[in-house]
């Protein structure tokens, strides 16, 4: 883990509320001038800790109705290959937005989207039964969410 001062802390949880602030506004929020507040980011960014901006985009408003996280279980052999061609498999599906793996009775944790339920049942059976190595398949449908953030705990909230 790289060591973290409390300006770079400052500045990644300005960022988390704003990735599209401007450089001047940051530095006026974390009380630095705007050549330091720069150099800091650029820093940030060069070490891997700011690895991208993105827009957080409601996934309703754009079609996507149907949130489901899929547990995954594939066979456990010596041959990674399956294990491989099942992560390979994931990372080309762009219905499949998050995929870990686990610890417990299932393998993998795939969060899921799809316009709606027929469109889900569709992928399911077209793509994510078939996914290389699947052995075993459980979908739990989330009804609502309460909370959804991509902001990590920096511990200055």
């Amino acid at each position: 883990m790289t060591d973290l001062s409390r300006a770079d802390l400052k500045l990644l949880c300005e960022l988390q509320r704003d990735g599209r602030i401007t450089n001047l506004a940051l530095a006026e929020r974390v009380g630095m001038s705007p050549s330091p507040c720069l150099r800091h980011v650029r820093r940030l960014e060069d070490d891997g800790i700011i690895t991208g901006y993105t827009a957080v985009i409601d996934r309703k408003r754009v079609g996507l109705g149907i949130l489901a996280y899929v547990e995954v279980k594939v066979p456990q052999t010596p041959n990674t290959s399956i294990i491989e061609r099942f992560k390979e498999a994931v990372l080309n599906e762009p219905s499949i937005v998050s995929c870990v793996i686990t610890a417990g009775q299932f393998d993998f944790l795939l969060k899921v989207l799809a316009p709606d339920m027929d469109a889900y049942s569709e992928l399911a059976q077209r793509v994510l039964l078939k996914l290389p190595g699947v052995r075993d398949m459980r979908t739990t449908f989330a009804l609502d969410v309460i909370k959804d953030s991509t902001a990590l705990p920096l511990g200055l909230e």
